[in-house]
């Protein structure tokens, strides 16, 4: 038997480990929860206050199918939206047609201002009961604590966000309390709860609902940016017929505009802190990144306001 005799070189040659192991760690590449991240996008994810669960260039994730390689304009959504609108305006108008007829003809007296005030601080913040979509907004109690939820931090938000328990005192404290006594004044001043300027405000409220849909239902991050304009441009259309009706209640409507505008703001900049992996998700619905369905024909898991 021939014994091979290896030189101090060739013994510590083949002693040393293979190739792979000097080779640097992949640096394009973290996996965590399905997701992927390239040093851009973690290095943006530093500048934000949270880490979100999902991305919106792996939604499709499950059939492999990524919608915003030859993005295709969701004409079914959009239908779906124009649906909801007509619904919810015209269950607003005959809701209105109806109070009209009970204090004229039944009553006859005028509309107590208290009963205005209860009736739309009301709308203002249930006024997704008459729109069949999945309209879910943001939990509240989630939201004080600072906790994510549909619609809040449950994405890549700008580090400017404001604390969680900015939100409810906005809305509930006042934007609810502005638009109710705004609109109060209105019905005072025409005598009918069925008029212009009151469905220009339904309308603001209708576009509100939807957008909710876009947002924090469906995360689309694009079309919410078109659509929380559509709200701003809505708010200042019925600011507008308030104001050629009663001064002072197209002021006060008026005033919620610098809310809204804030929020316009923020959703924007959402939308640039999560893009795709083929850059900026586009500004109108794409087919694929998410199903519109309504929420009268089925099955509702949605967290309430």
């Amino acid at each position: 038997m021939v014994k091979l005799h290896y030189g101090p070189l060739a013994a510590a040659l083949l002693a040393a480990p293979s190739a792979h192991a000097f080779a640097p760690p992949s640096s394009t590449v973290v996996v965590n929860h399905q997701q992927q991240y390239s040093p851009l996008s973690l290095y943006k994810k530093q500048e934000c206050s949270t880490i979100p669960t999902t991305t919106t260039s792996l939604r499709s994730s499950s059939s492999n199918i990524n919608p915003y390689t030859s993005p295709e304009l969701d004409t079914s959504a959009l239908l779906k939206y124009a649906t909801a609108a007509i619904t919810e305006l015209s269950l607003f108008a005959a809701t209105f047609q109806l109070l009209d007829v009970a204090f004229t003809n039944v009553l006859d007296t005028s509309v107590p201002f208290p009963f205005a005030f209860l009736l739309f601080y009301g709308c203002s913040l249930k006024s997704r009961v008459f729109n069949p979509l999945n309209n879910q907004r943001p939990d509240r109690s989630k939201a004080v604590d600072g906790e994510g939820s549909s619609g809040f931090k449950d994405r890549v938000m700008p580090s400017w966000t404001p604390p969680g328990v900015t939100f409810p005192i906005m809305w509930l404290l006042i934007i609810g309390p502005i638009r109710a006594y705004s609109a109060s004044l209105i019905v005072s001043s025409t005598g009918s709860f069925l008029c212009l300027p009151i469905m220009a405000f339904m309308l603001h409220l209708t576009i509100g609902d939807i957008w909710n849909t876009i947002n924090n239902t469906e995360k689309r991050y694009g079309a919410a940016v078109i659509g929380v304009l559509c709200v701003v441009l809505s708010a200042a259309n019925a600011a507008n017929q308030y104001y050629a009706v009663d001064p002072f209640a197209g002021k006060l409507l008026g005033g919620t505009l610098i809310w809204l505008c804030t929020a316009a703001a923020l959703i924007t900049d959402t939308w640039r802190l999560n893009p795709s992996e083929e850059g900026l998700v586009p500004l109108y619905p794409v087919v694929g990144e998410a199903e519109t369905s309504f929420m009268w024909f089925g099955n509702n898991d949605a967290e309430d306001e």
